[in-house]
């Protein structure tokens, strides 16, 4: 097949959409199918990439961070007359995504599209209160334009289907076991945080924004620490929120956005994952701190009921319920080191490869380009 993928977010971005929609592109090219991207950057000179066109953006209002893509019919055509693309992938509900999802309508390309972030539960966040269902509205038009939409977690496919989007599957995500490695440990960072072997570190990795629920992770912290009073935390991302965090929290670390094998050292030189985010489709995050080792503190959703057994390989609240996640903090604290319970993380992990996902992709594009 030939493989059109649209999205705003693309390497060199760094958050998990755009490091999922690389492997899934990758993964692609690697069975033999010709990909190409349609994205709002430059390629890194620093790696290899696919073959991109890449189009007009603007920054997200309040979030210079990530960016809005723009393209006119006439942009759009001119990448399908190059390169001729079997099948679109359109990955993000903006101008770019809406101009692909139109154009191919118009020369009868078959289109999947997929919800990768609930942008809908963002506004209240980002100070547009009460436009969820006017949001909602809109993205299931722009869905129901496509033959099938994908979305990482039956708690979103779930959500999706009440509101009258139609044809959806989920498409899950995948870790790389060998990159996301207890093996990464590095006990000279760890004291570049100020820990030794007998000190924990809970630890925090993405965006560094309101979303994401950052002041339920300090709350969480706090009560860590009642039990063990010397222990540390080390934020691993950008955003938004990042200066504010750093004013209101100085005696955490606040290590920046961090790629590779370096983000891979420091999930692993970590002890315990807090993540108090209730806003994800699914959380890739969640799957690279158990591969790395890690017990993480979650709620019950996503990628999180997927994987974590209660008091087994991690730990789970109620979804939303503040008050269970802050006991489970203070409960975790005696057990940041339980050997058996971080082999257990990473041992569950193990069943969620990338290779499985890429193969499922191939087939649901596969399905829409029969006649």
């Amino acid at each position: 097949m030939r493989i059109l993928i649209v999205t705003d977010t693309y390497p060199p971005d760094i958050n998990g959409v755009a490091r999922s929609l690389q492997t899934l592109a990758e993964g692609l090219a690697g069975r033999g199918h010709a990909v190409e991207v349609v994205t709002t950057l430059e390629a890194s000179t620093a790696e290899p990439s696919l073959p991109r066109h890449v189009m007009p953006s603007m920054p997200l209002p309040g979030y210079s961070g990530l960016r809005i893509g723009f393209a006119s019919g006439r942009q759009v055509t001119g990448v399908f007359d190059g390169f001729r693309p079997d099948v679109l992938y359109v990955a993000t509900e903006t101008p770019l995504g809406i101009a692909a999802i139109r154009s191919a309508g118009k020369r009868q390309i078959p289109v999947v599209s997929g919800f990768h972030t609930n942008f809908q539960s963002y506004l209240e966040d980002y100070n547009l209160p009460g436009m969820e269902a006017v949001a909602s509205g809109i993205l299931r038009s722009i869905h129901n334009a496509t033959k099938r939409t994908l979305t990482p977690s039956q708690d979103t496919a779930a959500m999706l289907t009440r509101w009258g989007i139609q044809n959806v599957g989920v498409l899950g995500r995948g870790v790389d076991m060998e990159r996301f490695n207890p093996a990464h440990r590095s006990q000279e960072l760890r004291r570049s945080w100020g820990a030794d072997e007998r000190t924990p570190v809970a630890i925090y990795v993405g965006r560094m924004a309101p979303e994401k629920n950052l002041p339920l992770a300090m709350r969480a912290f706090e009560a860590f620490r009642e039990t063990q009073p010397q222990a540390k935390m080390v934020f691993v991302g950008d955003g938004p929120r990042m200066e504010a965090m750093k004013a209101d929290h100085p005696h955490a670390v606040f290590a920046g956005a961090r790629i590779g094998t370096d983000l891979a050292a420091h999930y692993a030189s970590g002890d315990v994952f807090l993540f108090p985010s209730i806003s994800e489709t699914f959380g890739n995050v969640v799957l690279e701190a158990m591969a790395s080792g890690l017990g993480v503190l979650a709620f019950d959703y996503a990628a999180p009921k997927l994987v974590i057994r209660d008091g087994v390989n991690g730990w789970l609240a109620p979804f939303g319920d503040e008050d269970v996640f802050l006991k489970q903090a203070g409960q975790i604290a005696s057990r940041w080191n339980d050997a058996a319970l971080r082999e257990a993380a990473r041992q569950a992990s193990g069943d969620y490869g990338w290779g499985r996902v890429i193969e499922q992709f191939e087939s649901e594009l596969a399905t829409v380009c029969q006649p």
